[in-house]
C-alpha cells in the first residue's frame, strides 16, 4: 500500500524511496573513503552507522520495515538526512576536521563544566 502523504510539511512522498536510499548510502560510503582519513572519528562514526542503515535498506523492500528498524524518522527524512551528510563530508574535507588545532587548548579550559559528585 503506497502512502497518499508522509503528513510531514516539505517532504512529499517519494514513490523510489527505498533505491534512492541505497544509492545516497552507497554515495556516502564512496566519498568517506576518497574524501576523510581512515582513522578520522568523523569517518570511522558515519562509516558505522551508514554501513547499518545500508544493510537495513538492502535486507528489507518494506519501507515501513526500514523505517522501523533504522529508528531515524519517515524514509523521506532518512533520504534528507542522507543527502546532508555527503554535503557535510565536503565541508569537512575542506576544513580538515581531523587536523591538530592551530592552537593548544588552555589547561582547564573545560573544567568549568565539570560538577562536583552528588552527594545524595
Amino acid at each position: 500500500m503506497c502512502r497518499v502523504t508522509t503528513g510531514i510539511v516539505g517532504y512529499p512522498v517519494n514513490a523510489s524511496a527505498r533505491p534512492e536510499l541505497i544509492q545516497l548510502y552507497k554515495k556516502t560510503l564512496d566519498e568517506l573513503k576518497t574524501k576523510i582519513p581512515e582513522k578520522a572519528a568523523y569517518r570511522q562514526s558515519v562509516e558505522a552507522f551508514t554501513t547499518h542503515r545500508l544493510k537495513i535498506a538492502e535486507e528489507n523492500e518494506d519501507v515501513a520495515e526500514i523505517e522501523k528498524l533504522a529508528d531515524a524518522g519517515q524514509i523521506e527524512e532518512l533520504i534528507s538526512q542522507a543527502q546532508d551528510e555527503i554535503k557535510l563530508i565536503s565541508k569537512m574535507a575542506e576544513w580538515r576536521a581531523w587536523e591538530p588545532l592551530e592552537d593548544q587548548i588552555p589547561p582547564r579550559q573545560w573544567e568549568y563544566f565539570k560538577k562536583a559528585p552528588s552527594t545524595e
